[in-house]
């Protein structure tokens, strides 16, 4: 379904809606998959919108209180380096969103229009040396919250799973 290579991951949804009003977007529900589809100004305000409107569908998914937190944590630390780091907090740039969300699993890719970085050479926050350096944590964060974190080849999308646990799942 994902396609990494030199540009942003791809994605060719069934069916969609489109709602001029609120910019691009698609929804697609069927059978308990909840499928969105944005472009977004590279600022703030923007993200934070769409944020709560990505959790909101987490929680209508039957996340627990922890997987909701967890996916807020690793979105949000995604979101934040697409507008700084890639961007370079530029808001005539934008960030394109591609969300899955069913009862099993919450799968989201966020690119930016940045020139990509190269994920394997950001140092380790918790080596000694790098204790006081700012650089880093958001992707420890990611990667400590979410189970699948892989960027494409540019470094300019990140592509993040979250899988329920079977106890939650069994509960439903």
């Amino acid at each position: 379904m994902y396609r990494f290579g030199a540009g942003k991951a791809q994605i060719k949804p069934q069916r969609f809606w489109r709602n001029p009003s609120i910019g691009r977007y698609r929804l697609m529900v069927e059978k308990g998959l909840v499928h969105k589809s944005r472009v977004v100004a590279s600022c703030v305000s923007a993200i934070e919108s769409l944020c709560r409107e990505l959790l909101d569908d987490v929680k209508t998914c039957g996340f627990d209180e922890d997987g909701v937190f967890a996916i807020h944590l690793a979105m949000e630390e995604a979101f934040v380096n697409a507008v700084r780091h890639g961007n370079k907090a530029d808001e005539q740039r934008c960030i394109s969103v591609e969300c899955f969300i069913t009862p099993e699993k919450f799968d989201i890719s966020i690119s930016d229009e940045g020139s990509g970085f190269a994920p394997k050479t950001v140092p380790d926050p918790r080596c000694e040396e790098n204790l006081y350096k700012s650089s880093g944590r958001g992707l420890l964060l990611m990667r400590s919250y979410m189970d699948v974190v892989e960027h494409n080849d540019v470094g300019n999308c990140v592509h993040m799973i979250k899988y329920r646990s079977n106890a939650e799942v069994d509960e439903v």
